[in-house]
C-alpha cells in the first residue's frame, strides 16, 4: 500500500479521501490540538501537534499532501498579503525533499494560484525536479453535496495524472436524511428570540431579503444599506441543489446560507459534516466552535478521494511499465 504524509492536516478529511483510495497515512502535522485528536480518533493514530516549519527527518512517503492556510488568499477573508500564514506553503518544498515524496498535492482556494507565494513554491518544486500541473475542481462535480471550488497543485516525478472526470451533482437533501437519534454531533445553537423570528420568515431557498420584505422590524438598518450584497446571509439551503460552500462558521446564520431546508434552525454539526462527505461514525473532538472550524476547513472527502484516485493511477502506470520491461 502506498504511503502519504499530510501537512496542515486539520481533522483529517483530506487524509480520509486518500485513505479511501488505498493510501496509508504515516504522519500528519497540525497545530490545532483539537483537530489532532479528531484525526487520531477518526483516521489514524499518526497525527502530531506541531508546526510544519520544523521538518521531521527520517520519515519517507510516496505522496505528500498539504492544505496550507487559505485565509490570506480567500475572497471571503481580508486577503492580507503580509499575513505570515501565506508563507507557510514554502515549507512544503522542504518536506518534499526530506521525505523523498514522488508526488506532492497542494490544495487551496483558487486565488492561491495568483499569489507570489504560489509562484515561489512551484518554482522551487520545479527546481527539485518535479513536473507541475494545476487543477481547479468543484466538490459538487465529484460526489459532495456542496459547491466548493478549490485548486490542486500537483507536483510529480512519475508523470502528470489525468484530471478527475466530472460526475453528476449531488443534491443537498442527502445530508439531511435519517440522522440517528442521539447522535452527539446532531446539535446546533439555540437561537435568540429575534433570530428565531427571523428564521420563521425565511421561505424555501429564501434569505435575508425575504426577512427585509416580510418583517422589516426584525432587521437592523445595516441590512437595508447592504442592498443586494451578501444575499446568502440568513439563507435557507435549497435541498434540491448542492449546498453553498461550507465555511468555518457555518452555525452562524449571518455568515452564509446555513439554515436547514425546512426546520427553523441552522444546520447541525452532523449535517455540516455530511455536506463534507464525512461518515456518520466520525465524532470530532473539542467544543462546538472548534468542531465547526474543523469541519468547515476540511477538504470534502469525496473530492479528496477523486484526486487520490488519479494519483494512485500514476503509481499503477509505473508498476505496469516495470512489469513490461521485465
Amino acid at each position: 500500500m502506498r504511503t502519504f504524509i499530510d501537512l496542515f492536516a486539520g481533522a483529517g478529511l483530506f487524509s480520509a479521501g486518500f485513505a479511501a483510495a488505498d493510501f496509508r497515512p504515516v504522519l500528519a502535522i497540525e497545530v490545532d490540538p483539537f483537530a489532532v485528536e479528531s484525526y487520531r480518533r477518526n483516521v489514524a493514530a499518526v497525527a502530531k501537534c506541531a508546526s510544519v516549519e520544523r521538518v521531521q527527518d527520517g520519515v519517507h512517503c510516496d505522496v505528500l499532501i498539504a492544505g496550507p492556510p487559505c485565509q490570506g488568499f480567500s475572497s471571503l477573508g481580508p486577503r492580507d498579503p503580509g499575513d505570515r500564514r501565506n508563507r507557510l506553503c514554502l515549507a512544503i518544498v522542504k518536506w518534499a525533499e526530506a521525505t523523498d515524496a514522488r508526488v506532492v498535492v497542494i490544495e487551496n482556494v483558487v486565488r492561491f494560484l495568483h499569489s507570489s507565494q504560489w509562484r515561489r513554491m512551484t518554482a522551487a518544486l520545479r527546481k527539485a525536479d518535479y513536473d507541475v500541473e494545476v487543477w481547479t475542481l468543484n466538490a459538487a462535480d465529484h460526489g459532495a453535496p456542496q459547491q466548493r471550488l478549490r485548486s490542486f497543485t500537483i507536483a510529480s516525478k512519475i508523470g502528470i495524472p489525468e484530471t478527475p472526470r466530472r460526475g453528476k451533482g449531488v443534491a443537498a437533501r442527502a445530508a439531511f436524511r435519517n440522522v440517528r437519534r442521539g447522535d452527539p454531533m446532531h446539535v446546533w445553537p439555540r437561537p435568540s428570540s429575534i433570530a428565531a423570528a427571523r428564521f420563521a420568515n425565511v421561505p424555501d431557498a429564501g434569505d435575508r431579503r425575504d426577512i427585509l420584505a416580510r418583517a422589516p422590524d426584525l432587521c437592523p438598518p445595516s441590512w437595508s444599506k447592504l442592498g443586494c450584497q451578501a444575499t446568502d446571509g440568513w439563507g435557507r439551503i435549497d435541498a434540491e441543489q448542492p449546498a453553498n460552500t461550507l465555511k468555518s462558521r457555518f452555525q452562524n446564520p449571518s455568515t452564509g446560507r446555513y439554515l436547514h431546508p425546512t426546520a427553523n434552525r441552522v444546520i447541525s454539526l452532523r449535517e455540516g459534516a455530511r455536506l463534507q462527505g464525512v461518515p456518520d461514525d466520525w465524532v470530532f473532538v473539542g467544543n462546538r466552535e472548534a468542531i465547526v472550524r474543523q469541519i468547515g476547513n476540511g477538504v470534502p472527502i469525496p473530492l479528496g478521494r477523486a484526486v487520490a484516485t488519479q494519483i494512485a493511477r500514476l503509481f499503477e502506470r509505473g508498476r505496469r511499465r516495470v512489469r513490461s520491461v521485465a
